[in-house]
C-alpha cells in the first residue's frame, strides 16, 4: 500500500530539489536519496585520536610521495 503526504515548499526549495532530480526519478526518490546522505558534521568524532593521527600521517606520506613523483617527472621532461 502506497501512502502519500503533501508538503509545502518555497519556490526556492522546490527549484533546488528539482535541480537534483534526474530525468527518471520521482521527487520522492530524490528526497530519499538526498536525505540518506551524511554530512561531514555527522562524521565528526567517528575516529579515535590515534586513528585520526594515523590517517593524517598516511595522507601526509602520500602527499610527499606524490610530490616526489611529480618532481621526478618534471626532471625527466626537462632533460628530454
Amino acid at each position: 500500500m502506497h501512502v502519500s503526504k503533501s508538503i509545502r515548499l518555497s519556490e526556492e526549495a522546490y527549484e533546488r530539489l528539482a535541480a537534483h532530480k534526474g530525468a527518471d526519478e520521482t521527487f520522492s526518490e530524490v528526497v530519499l536519496r538526498l536525505a540518506g546522505e551524511r554530512s561531514l558534521l555527522e562524521l565528526a568524532g567517528i575516529l579515535s585520536d590515534e586513528e585520526a593521527e594515523a590517517l593524517r600521517d598516511a595522507v601526509e606520506e602520500r602527499r610527499e610521495r606524490r610530490a616526489a613523483e611529480l618532481e621526478e617527472g618534471a626532471d625527466r621532461l626537462r632533460e628530454a
